[in-house]
């Protein structure tokens, strides 16, 4: 046990500052990405799947990822966008916020996922990004709960245990998709078993783009649903040269 302090000790700090400086993130990370196309052509930033694949240039447009990991916005329209700017996601008001307090529980329903959202999540609960320390947990119970995270296309199996949960939440509760999946059916749309996303007849407060979304992108989406952050347009940097032929 004493060594095993002793290592804690010599590891120092592990847990990131947040909000973090995109130019601390890897090269290889794929963050927000932006579009040139003479206005013809709008990007779905919830049915993006950030592959590689996804940043090219064609005769008629460009495409190329930041390292902007802020990806959430409060309406479903807000991911739509025709150059990859974005407003930053308006908070909760005051008298939800007021009843929330300093802290955020939050019940997980997987409707229908590859559990890649999942593991994120889980992720954002680590050591490095330490979702608790802004008072953001998830519990067991949908009645412990201040509302529910939805992950997954919502299939078939999953649309009456996710209403089912959903009802079960106290009112006043807040809804957040996290996800492809829940904002579009994600890879799986079109098939007869997956769904398209979370339904009509459950309102979402909060859109969290990716697939999966970085731990930074769930955080960014939650603090800024709370108030916690600034709110501000999220403006298109300038794309790199063109490659020459």
């Amino acid at each position: 046990m004493l060594d095993l302090l002793r290592l804690r000790l010599s590891q120092g700090m592990a847990t990131v500052p947040f909000p973090v400086d995109e130019s601390t993130l890897p090269d290889r990370f794929r963050g927000r990405p932006i579009v040139q196309c003479n206005g013809r052509a709008s990007l779905d930033l919830g049915a993006c799947l950030f592959a590689p694949e996804d940043a090219r240039d064609t005769n008629e447009c460009r495409a190329s990822f930041t390292r902007d990991y802020r990806l959430a916005s409060r309406t479903r329209e807000g991911l739509v966008t025709s150059t990859g700017a974005i407003e930053s996601p308006s908070p909760l008001d005051e008298r939800m916020r007021a009843l929330l307090g300093r802290s955020l529980r939050l019940r997980s329903v997987v409707a229908g996922s590859c559990n890649g959202c999942e593991a994120e999540l889980t992720a954002a609960n680590n050591v490095v990004f330490d979702m608790s320390r802004f008072g953001i947990q998830f519990v067991a119970s949908p009645r412990h709960a201040d509302g529910i995270v939805i992950t997954g296309s919502v299939n078939l199996n999953m649309r009456d245990a996710l209403e089912r949960t959903y009802e079960a939440v106290p009112d006043p509760r807040i809804v957040i998709a996290v996800g492809a999946c829940a904002a579009s059916g994600g890879p799986f749309r079109g098939s007869p078993q997956a769904g398209t996303g979370v339904p009509s007849s459950i309102p979402v407060d909060l859109w969290i783009a990716g697939c999966p979304p970085h731990p930074l992108t769930i955080l960014d989406g939650l603090l800024a649903l709370l108030g916690r952050i600034e709110q501000g347009r999220r403006a298109e940097p300038a794309l790199p040269p063109a490659a020459t032929p």
